[in-house]
C-alpha cells in the first residue's frame, strides 16, 4: 500500500533559493518554469520528459499554484522576460564581455 502525499507539501518558497520564488520541494525548479513550459504548448507528460527528476504529481502541482495564483506567477513571467531582453540588448550593443 503506497502513502498519500499531503500535495500541500509540494511546492516551497525560501528565502535565497530561486529568488524566495515559489519551487517544487526539494528541487530548484520554480512554478514560473514550469508555467512557461506549459504556456509554450507543452503537455504535463513532455514537461516530465524534459525533467525526469519531477514526477507527474510535482508538474501537476506546480500547475495549479500557477492557476490559483495566476497574476502572481504572470507578473513574475513578465519581469523575467523583460530581464531577458535588457541583458539581450546589451549583449547586441557590445557591453557584454
Amino acid at each position: 500500500m503506497t502513502t498519500a502525499v499531503d500535495i500541500g507539501t509540494l511546492i516551497v518558497s525560501t528565502p535565497g533559493t530561486c529568488g524566495g520564488r515559489p519551487r517544487i520541494a526539494g528541487t530548484r525548479m520554480s512554478v514560473q518554469s514550469i508555467a512557461i513550459d506549459y504556456k509554450a504548448g507543452m503537455t504535463p507528460e513532455k514537461i516530465a520528459e524534459e525533467f525526469p527528476h519531477l514526477t507527474l504529481a510535482q508538474i501537476y502541482a506546480g500547475l495549479a499554484y500557477y492557476h490559483a495564483n495566476k497574476e502572481e506567477i504572470e507578473a513574475d513571467i513578465a519581469a523575467y522576460y523583460q530581464e531577458c531582453q535588457y541583458w539581450e540588448a546589451e549583449y547586441m550593443a557590445g557591453n557584454l564581455s
